[in-house]
């Protein structure tokens, strides 16, 4: 019995030594890991800082994974500054040739010309703002689509930014005999002032632009559990339903307003500024009737 006692000790304290040995090694590995992981996180992560020979085959993928990562980071981060560059130079080199045209526009514009050279010299100062808006337009979807313009949304009262974009449209309203109605309202929602101000602008020149001249055009805000939603109300030409899900594509212009100003990048626009702050936009319109474009801002 005494010899037998021995072996079964024995035997406990050698599976005890052996289950001592390997959660060691375990836990040297989840170390390793761990470290791997912090090192990917800072951006430091090379692969000359670990012994492939040291390592398990779930450790081994792991570093080729992270290699692989850390290589894909530093070509999206270089290919993202090379498209900041273009745009740069894309600003930089359009301003000139288009603030020239638009000096010659004025000068021609003194001069005695006939009713004839009158009219294609309108016709010239539509196509240059035309031609401004689509660039402005183009950069700033540019910015918020790489990355290189970041959005800070933060918790603020919404009416003063909606008063701004409605006196940004007044005289477009008034030249159109259009009114402006903004409702009153004390919420609050987390946004970012200048971008949204900038989505609800382009709302707003939509509802005056497609609605006939003695129209109006109302702007609200309604509380939710979740959310503060935005409304921009127009009693215009209205959007046909079978499209709703086309018109904030880029570029998308209904067959109905081709004849109007415009590129079709204005909806796009407000699509990416909304979602890139965690909300979401919406329209619900009849044709004939007029449309609500929504736009849900998180209240937190």
């Amino acid at each position: 019995m005494t010899l037998l006692g021995i072996c079964i000790g024995a035997i406990i304290i050698l599976a005890i030594g052996i289950a001592y040995f390997y959660r060691q090694r375990e836990k040297k590995t989840l170390e390793r890991i761990d470290q791997m992981l912090d090192e990917a996180i800072k951006g430091n992560f090379l692969e000359r800082h670990f012994d492939e020979s040291l390592l398990s085959a779930v450790e081994s993928k792991l570093v080729h994974y992270l290699c692989t990562y850390a290589v894909s980071e530093r070509s999206l981060s270089e290919e993202k500054d090379k498209i900041k560059t273009l745009i740069a130079d894309i600003s930089h080199q359009t301003k000139t040739p288009l603030a020239n045209i638009v000096l010659y526009t004025e000068l021609l514009s003194e001069q005695g010309l006939s009713e004839q050279s009158h009219i294609y010299k309108e016709a010239l100062e539509t196509q240059v703002q035309k031609l401004q808006f689509l660039i402005e337009s183009l950069l700033k979807t540019s910015f918020l689509e790489t990355g290189i313009l970041v959005l800070h949304p933060k918790k603020g009262s919404i009416f003063p930014m909606l008063a701004k974009a409605v006196n940004e449209n007044l005289s477009k309203a008034k030249e159109k005999d259009i009114t402006l109605c903004l409702e009153y309202s004390e919420e609050k929602a987390i946004f970012d002032v200048k971008w949204t101000e900038e989505a609800v602008c382009n709302l707003i020149d939509n509802a005056i632009k497609y609605t006939p001249s003695g129209g109006n055009v109302t702007i609200r805000t309604i509380l939710y559990d979740f959310f503060c939603r935005i409304d921009v109300i127009d009693n215009g030409i209205g959007i046909e339903e079978s499209i709703h899900s086309k018109i904030f594509g880029r570029f998308y212009r209904a067959d109905a307003v081709l004849e109007e100003q415009g590129v079709g990048i204005g909806l796009y626009l407000v699509r990416q500024i909304v979602t890139k702050q965690g909300g979401y936009v919406k329209v619900c319109s009849t044709l004939g009737k007029g449309s609500t474009f929504s736009l849900f801002l998180r209240r937190d």
